[in-house]
C-alpha cells in the first residue's frame, strides 16, 4: 500500500484539510493506495504555483527545456519495475501493458524534447508598406491536465510533456483510480530537476472531482484544458470550461470499427482484429470494438479470430505473465454481462467465452450482431467484441461510421488502392490500413471527431493546440495615414 503526497510549488504537500481517499485492488479488495483528497483551495493553490513558475519558465531557452525533458525520459524509463507494479495494484494491468505504457511515455518526452526549437511562426506578407508582419507562436500559460487510468503512463505524460516544451507550466490531476501511477510520472520530473511550480501534481477524492477541476479552470492564469476519458465526462469538461471560455483538448470514448474486406488476408486480419480488440483487455480508447466483414469470408473469418480469442491466457496479472489480466473494477463487469445479455436475447450468436463471474474476464466473441443490440453501439471498454456481417463495401462503410463516436479505425484488404479509398470515407480522426486499430507514436496527431472529441495530441499539432499564434508587426518605414 502506498501513501501519496501531492505536488504543488515543488513541495510535498497534503490535502489542506487532512483528508485521503483509498483506491482498492479490484482483484481482491485490498487497499492499494491512500492518496490526498484536494479541495477547491488546494486547486487554487497549484495554479498560483504554476502561475508564478510560468513568468520564468516561459521564457527558459529551448535547449535547457529539451535537456529537462530528455533527463525526464531517462527517469520515467528506469521507473519501469515500479509501473509495473503500481498499474498491477491499482487497476489490474498486466506487466506487458505497463511496460508498454512506460516505454512509449519516455518516447513522448523524447518527442516533446524534440519539440522545443519548433515552436516557429511565419512571415506573412503585408499589404502595408515597410510593414514586416509576423504570426509568433507564444507559450499560453498554465495548462491543467486530467489523465484516466486505463493507459495511465502514456496518457499521463502526454497531458503534460508537450505542454512543457512549449514553454507553459502543469498541472496534472491524477485519476481516482491510479493516484500512484500518476504520481511516479511526477517524480521523474522531480528526478530531472524541473524547476519548482513548472509541475504540479493533484490527486481528488472522486466526489470532488468537478469542484476541484472547476477551481482549476476557473481561475484566469490556466489558459488551456486537456482531457483524456469518457465522452460523458468530457462534456462535462467542455461546459465548465465554456462558462471560462478556456480552449480544451479533448479526446474522448471510441466504438472503433474494423473493416475486413472480401478480399483481406485473414490471418493478418485477424492478428490485427485480436490485438486491437484485447490489448489490455479492450480498455483502450483505440481497442477494436466492431469487426465488420463482408460475408464472403465472414465464417472463415470468425472461425479463425474465435480460435485466437479463445487461446488468449487469462489470469491474476501477479502471479505471471498473460495476456488478459483483471479488467478495472467489477462495474465494467456487469456492464459487459448485461450487453452479452441484450445480444443474445435478441438473436446474436455467442462464438467464445461469456458472461464473468469477476474482473478476470475472458475475451469474449459475439457474432451476428445488428442495429437493435445495444452492443452494435455501445463502447464495451472491455474484452467483449462484436461480429457485424455486411455484403460489400457500401454497407461495411454505411455500418463503420453508423455511430457517435470517430476515433480509430482500420481496413484489411489486399489492393491497397482500394483500401485507402475504403479508409478514406470512414468517420474517424485516425485510420490504419492492415493495420490494428490500437497504435499510437509520439510524433502523430492524435485525436477524433464527433463524440470522439476535438484537438489533437502529438508532433506539430500538438504545438498549435498549446501555444497563442499572435500576429506581430514591425513598421520599417515611415506609414502614410489618411489623418
Amino acid at each position: 500500500m502506498s501513501n501519496l503526497s501531492m505536488l504543488i510549488g515543488g513541495q510535498p504537500a497534503a490535502a489542506s484539510n487532512g483528508a485521503t481517499f483509498d483506491r482498492l485492488n479490484p482483484l481482491d479488495g485490498s487497499l492499494a493506495t491512500r492518496a490526498p483528497a484536494a479541495t477547491p483551495a488546494d486547486a487554487v493553490r497549484a495554479v498560483e504555483a504554476a502561475a508564478a513558475a510560468f513568468k520564468t519558465w516561459s521564457k527558459t531557452g529551448p535547449n535547457e527545456r529539451r535537456a529537462l525533458l530528455l533527463k525526464a525520459a531517462d527517469a520515467l524509463d528506469a521507473r519501469t519495475p515500479q509501473f509495473i507494479e503500481a498499474m498491477g495494484a491499482e487497476t489490474g494491468a498486466t506487466a506487458m501493458w505497463a511496460g508498454f505504457n512506460a516505454h512509449l511515455a519516455a518516447d513522448m518526452l523524447r518527442e516533446a524534447a524534440a519539440l522545443t526549437t519548433q515552436v516557429a511562426g511565419e512571415v506573412i506578407p503585408s499589404d502595408v508598406p515597410g510593414s514586416l508582419a509576423m504570426g509568433v507562436r507564444q507559450p499560453a500559460g498554465v495548462v491543467l491536465g486530467i489523465a484516466p487510468w486505463n493507459a495511465p503512463v502514456i496518457l499521463g505524460t502526454r497531458a503534460v510533456a508537450t505542454p512543457l516544451a512549449c514553454g507553459n507550466t502543469v498541472i496534472l490531476k491524477g485519476s481516482e483510480l491510479c493516484p500512484r501511477t500518476h504520481q511516479l510520472i511526477i517524480e521523474s520530473f522531480q528526478a530531472a530537476g524541473f524547476p519548482d511550480g513548472v509541475v504540479n501534481y493533484l490527486t481528488n477524492a472522486p466526489a470532488d472531482a468537478g469542484a476541484v477541476v472547476e477551481a482549476i479552470v476557473a481561475h484566469p492564469a490556466v489558459r488551456r484544458v486537456n482531457f483524456t476519458g469518457s465522452t460523458h465526462v468530457g462534456r462535462i469538461i467542455a461546459q465548465t470550461a465554456a462558462k471560462y471560455l478556456k480552449p480544451t483538448v479533448l479526446e474522448l470514448g471510441g466504438k472503433a470499427p474494423l473493416l475486413v474486406l472480401d478480399d483481406a488476408d485473414l490471418d493478418a486480419a485477424v492478428n490485427g482484429a485480436a490485438f486491437g480488440a484485447f490489448a489490455n483487455s479492450g480498455q483502450i480508447c483505440m481497442s477494436t470494438e466492431r469487426i465488420i466483414v463482408d460475408a464472403q469470408v465472414a465464417d472463415e473469418f470468425v472461425k479463425r479470430f474465435a480460435a485466437k480469442a479463445s487461446a488468449l491466457p487469462l489470469g491474476d496479472p501477479r502471479k505471471g505473465p498473460v495476456v488478459l489480466g483483471s479488467v478495472v473494477d467489477q462495474s465494467a463487469v456487469d456492464r459487459c454481462n448485461a450487453l452479452i445479455d441484450d445480444a443474445l436475447a435478441k438473436g446474436a450468436k455467442l462464438v467464445c467465452g461469456g458472461k464473468a463471474e469477476n474482473t478476470l474476464m475472458p475475451a469474449t466473441v459475439i457474432d451476428h450482431v445488428t442495429p437493435g443490440m445495444r452492443i452494435y453501439r455501445e463502447e464495451t471498454f472491455g474484452p467483449v467484441k462484436c461480429v457485424v456481417r455486411v455484403s460489400g463495401v457500401d454497407e461495411a462503410v454505411a455500418c463503420a461510421n453508423d455511430n457517435e463516436f470517430g476515433l480509430s479505425a482500420a481496413v484489411f484488404g489486399q489492393d491497397i488502392a482500394h483500401a485507402w479509398q475504403v479508409a478514406g470515407r470512414i468517420e474517424s480522426g485516425i485510420c490504419h490500413i492492415n493495420g490494428p486499430t490500437v497504435h499510437d507514436e509520439a510524433q502523430m496527431p492524435f485525436g477524433g471527431v464527433k463524440a470522439s472529441g476535438w484537438g489533437r495530441f502529438g508532433g506539430k499539432a500538438g504545438i498549435a493546440e498549446f501555444t497563442d499564434l499572435r500576429w506581430i508587426t514591425v513598421q520599417t518605414t515611415p506609414r502614410h495615414y489618411p489623418f
